[in-house]
């Protein structure tokens, strides 16, 4: 029984652990590219590991759509934390977004897959909403905060704007035409400085 519990509760080996993150990342590229050749082989091909290892840490092909886009929201959840430290308010919020396109472009590769993973659980989707909102907020509110941005928009309308826009392009090469509107929407919400008369 000792024997049991120590091995649950061991942490994983230093190279399993690298070969998990190979493959997250390689499965965002591969996923990001959308179309037939977005399949596990090329994961595994791109990740530089064999089919068995993807399917050691990933036994469906669901499970691996959804710990891609866990992980993307997670970063960009920690983008917001690091951009508001760092940047100005208005730059921050341009550069969140504009990652957050990054993030649609992955979702949108492996769209039939996370159907069929939000179909099975809600709870992706509150989360990623509740996650993504918290962080666009945040930097929301400081740019508020700080009079460079008009005060009558929530995160939520941002957010809703931004994957509207990403969502109206599905054509190849569709991320730099939708990184140009979005900069012309920030523009529109920047409160400008009245010119006396």
């Amino acid at each position: 029984m000792k024997a049991l519990s120590a091995k649950i509760a061991r942490k994983p080996r230093a190279d399993s652990v690298r070969n998990r993150e190979r493959v997250l990342e390689a499965a965002k590229i591969v996923f990001s590219r959308g179309g037939p050749d977005a399949s596990l082989e090329a994961v595994a091909r791109q990740a530089e590991v064999g089919i068995g290892t993807l399917y050691r840490h990933f036994p469906t092909r669901e499970a691996l759509f959804e710990a891609v886009y866990r992980r993307e929201v997670e970063q960009l959840g920690e983008l917001a934390e690091k951009l508001k430290l760092e940047a100005k308010p208005v730059d921050a919020l341009r550069r969140w977004l504009q990652s957050n396109i990054e993030l649609v472009a992955t979702k949108k590769g492996m769209l039939a897959a996370l159907a069929l993973a939000a179909h099975g659980s809600s709870e992706l989707y509150a989360y990623t909403f509740d996650r993504l909102t918290k962080a666009v907020g945040t930097l929301l509110e400081r740019a508020i905060a700080a009079g460079e941005i008009r005060a009558d928009i929530t995160p939520e309308e941002l957010l809703r704007a931004l994957v509207g826009m990403c969502y109206m392009h599905d054509q190849p090469g569709w991320q730099p035409q939708v990184v140009r509107l979005m900069n012309v929407f920030v523009d529109g919400l920047c409160v400008k400085p009245r010119i006396s008369r």
